[in-house]
């Protein structure tokens, strides 16, 4: 499970757009959710992911490229768009993305699921977050 970020977001930007990112991917894929937890005095909390969610940033350019080798690959996947700051509620936002022809999404984030390999491949010419 992996996140892309576009370089130059601001740091509140980047914390809300990896949460709203890694969010699709649970709902998605259920196998990436572990079982509930539930403390020595039996207060339960919820599940969370079974493994890391690895945090990366780049370039738009990067990040364009990136969302168009994860399409070609069909890999589960969650965006963001720039034009999701300037919105209020999931219907808005549904409506932004739908609003705009694929090539022309105006990328500030990508989450992405599958086999190593594939994800690798896909984040190629991406960085670790700092």
């Amino acid at each position: 499970m992996a996140v892309l970020l576009r370089e130059d977001l601001e740091t509140w930007q980047r914390l809300n757009v990896t949460a709203f990112l890694v969010s699709g991917l649970g709902t998605h894929v259920p196998e990436v959710i572990g079982e509930p937890y539930e403390d020595a005095d039996a207060v339960g909390y919820l599940p969370m992911f079974r493994q890391p969610v690895l945090v990366f940033e780049s370039t738009k350019e990067t990040l364009t490229a990136a969302h168009a080798r994860v399409l070609s690959r069909a890999l589960p996947r969650a965006v963001f768009t720039s034009d999701l700051f300037t919105t209020g509620n999931d219907r808005d936002n549904r409506a932004a993305v739908r609003a705009v022809p694929t090539a022309e999404l105006d990328l500030v984030g990508l989450a992405v699921y599958g086999p190593k390999n594939a994800v690798d491949k896909v984040l190629k010419g991406a960085r670790m977050h700092p």
